[in-house]
């Protein structure tokens, strides 16, 4: 991942982590072209027709863009179901379930450089404040499905 990009996913995540501070959780997407745009969505993780929806949208701006790279992130709860398989929900006001992690799960992609996936976690104090982690790049070879935020947007863009 070159500068750019990383530049890219921490000014994603950082957004997310502020949005999260606020006790929001929307899905966000930083697109880098011929000018930068950043879109958000509140209904992200109702449903799938919610996050299919932004996706698409957000692939229509990115087209208009002459897209360079983006960054997408959004907050999730996941848990690791087997080792390197993870699942992931919506996150809730609902206390975690043993095994389970709060984390802003996120996708950058550069024309050049190709895509990348990661995590940031974060955790609550007994206040619920949030206490967050630096993004984390997957280090190991990895297929994402179109559960992973922003993985329906990189396929619209490259046709893969």
């Amino acid at each position: 991942m070159n500068d750019d990009t990383w530049t890219l996913v921490t000014d994603v995540v950082g957004r997310v982590q502020r949005a999260i501070g606020l006790k929001e959780a929307p899905a966000i997407v930083i697109l880098d072209g011929e000018r930068r745009q950043i879109l958000s969505d509140y209904d992200y993780l109702r449903d799938q027709d919610a996050t299919v929806a932004f996706e698409y949208k957000a692939a229509e701006h990115a087209r208009a863009l002459n897209l360079r790279r983006f960054a997408f992130a959004v907050p999730q709860v996941i848990i690791e179901t087997e080792p390197g398989i993870f699942s992931a929900r919506a996150v809730s006001n609902h206390p975690l379930r043993p095994g389970e992690q709060e984390t802003i799960a996120w996708t950058a992609y550069d024309t050049t450089d190709g895509a990348d996936f990661g995590f940031a976690p974060y955790t609550r104090r007994p206040n619920g404040r949030p206490v967050f982690d630096e993004p984390e790049i997957f280090d190991v070879p990895m297929r994402a499905d179109d559960r992973m935020p922003g993985v329906r947007l990189l396929r619209q863009l490259t046709d893969s």
